[in-house]
Formats: structure tokens, C-alpha cells, sequence
């Protein structure tokens, strides 16, 4: 079964230096969204705590709210991270043109004793999110000099930070209690994270090829033509007969 909260991240190598020589900048206004955005969240959060503590269901338009709010800062860490060049949306709306992605299957059902208990069972994940929050800022940091130097980012790096960037997003869900199982560290969509395909070769043109210009130099002349055909002499006659002798 796929884990319920998916994260999918399109690479580019080319980026823009100045965009990302300015990213911290650039990051500022988002920031300052996120912020407001997260104590919204928070709230929504805690009544999501109680309410599936009472009746083991997860309220749809919390539900929503919350992903929305994982999803936002999902795509907002993948820019600040350089993960992906385009500026993202300030709300956590469903975009599916942006590079990164997430997306949510809602559970029909909640376990009140997961949920209970979730600061707890969310101690390794803390530990894990901690860590790979330390990895993804590493990998930002080089490529951000990779970035500014080639124009370009590596493949292998963006791989790097596609890990830590998804493990950190589905972190969250689980701790803002959207999922109950522990996140992967990689799934179909990660490993598949979109490859530029190859380049296209040239089809070869089905005309034929046009016949090579003749030589220079006098023309040839045609031969004569033939005359009229001989006609074959008469067949022989029977060969003359002797005069008898005389007297």
C-alpha cells in the first residue's frame, strides 16, 4: 500500500544564478506567509488532536487545512533549498504545473490510541527530521555554489535533496497527524523523480536523394541509328543439268 501523503519533485538542471544568489531574500516574503499560516495550522491541529481522540475520524475540512499548510511548506523548503527554480504559490492550494508536489489520502478511520499517544511515538521522527533537515541545508549550501559557478545543478545533488526534502515533508504529516504510519525514506515517487528524457535524434528523410549533378565536359553523342536490315539472299537453286552428248 502506497504511504498516503506522496511527494513528487520535477529536475531542471538549469537555474537562474540570480535567483538563487538572491534566494534568502527572495524567501522573505514567503516566510512571513508561512509563519501566519503555521499558527493557523497549530490550532486547527490541536482541535484535530481531540476530535479524533473522541470519534477516531479526522474532520474533513481540518483535514484539508492542515494538508494544505504541509504542502505549502513542502514547496516553500524545496525553493529556499534550490530545489526547484519557479516561485511558489503562498498557499497550499493543489498545483500540479509547480515542480513539487504533494499530495493526500485521507484515512477513513484514525487509531485513538496512536493519536494519543503520537508526541511520544513521534520522538524517532523528530531525531530523523532533525537530521535531515541538517542534510538538506548542506546540500543547498553546495548547491547554491554549484549553482552560481556552473549555472546548473547536478543530478546527484538534486537527488540528495529530494530525499531529505520528502522525508521532511511526510515527517511533518505525521506529526501534524494526517498519516499514522512512520514515513519512508523513499518510494516509487522519489526514486522516480522526474528525468529530463534524451535527447531527440533526427528522423532521416524519407525522399530519396537527389541525383548527382551530371559531369562536366562536351556532351557524348548518341550513337547513329541502325540502318535498314539486310535481307538474306535467295535460297539456291537445283544445279543446271548436262546436254546429253551429240551423235
Amino acid at each position: 500500500m502506497a504511504y498516503p501523503a506522496t511527494f513528487e519533485a520535477d529536475y531542471a538542471e538549469r537555474h537562474s544564478r540570480l535567483t538563487t544568489f538572491f534566494r534568502l531574500i527572495l524567501v522573505i516574503p514567503l516566510a512571513i506567509v508561512l509563519w501566519l499560516y503555521g499558527i493557523l495550522a497549530t490550532i486547527a491541529i490541536v482541535i484535530a488532536w481531540f476530535a479524533i481522540v473522541i470519534t477516531g475520524r479526522y474532520p474533513q475540512a481540518l483535514y484539508e487545512f492542515v494538508a494544505g499548510f504541509n504542502r505549502a511548506l513542502a514547496r516553500i523548503t524545496a525553493y529556499a533549498a534550490l530545489v526547484c527554480d519557479p516561485y511558489p504559490p503562498f498557499w497550499g492550494t493543489p498545483d500540479p504545473s509547480y515542480p513539487v508536489r504533494m499530495e493526500f489520502a485521507r484515512l477513513p478511520r484514525y487509531s485513538r490510541l496512536k493519536t494519543f499517544f503520537r508526541v511520544i511515538l513521534a520522538i524517532p521522527i523528530v531525531i530523523l527530521r532533525y537530521v535531515m533537515g541538517l542534510l538538506l541545508e548542506i546540500g543547498a549550501i553546495a548547491a547554491w555554489v554549484v549553482i552560481l559557478i556552473t549555472g546548473k545543478l547536478p543530478r546527484g545533488l538534486f537527488d540528495v535533496l529530494v530525499l531529505a526534502n520528502s522525508y521532511t515533508a511526510r515527517s511533518d504529516a505525521y506529526l501534524y497527524l494526517l498519516t499514522e504510519t512512520y514515513p519512508p525514506f523513499q518510494d516509487q515517487q522519489t526514486r522516480a523523480a522526474g528525468t529530463p528524457g534524451p535527447p531527440t535524434s533526427e528522423r532521416p528523410s524519407a525522399e530519396p536523394p537527389a541525383p548527382a549533378p551530371p559531369a562536366s565536359g562536351p556532351p557524348i553523342p548518341e550513337p547513329p541509328a541502325a540502318g535498314p536490315p539486310i535481307p538474306d539472299p535467295p535460297p539456291a537453286g537445283p544445279p543446271p543439268t548436262e546436254p546429253p552428248p551429240g551423235p
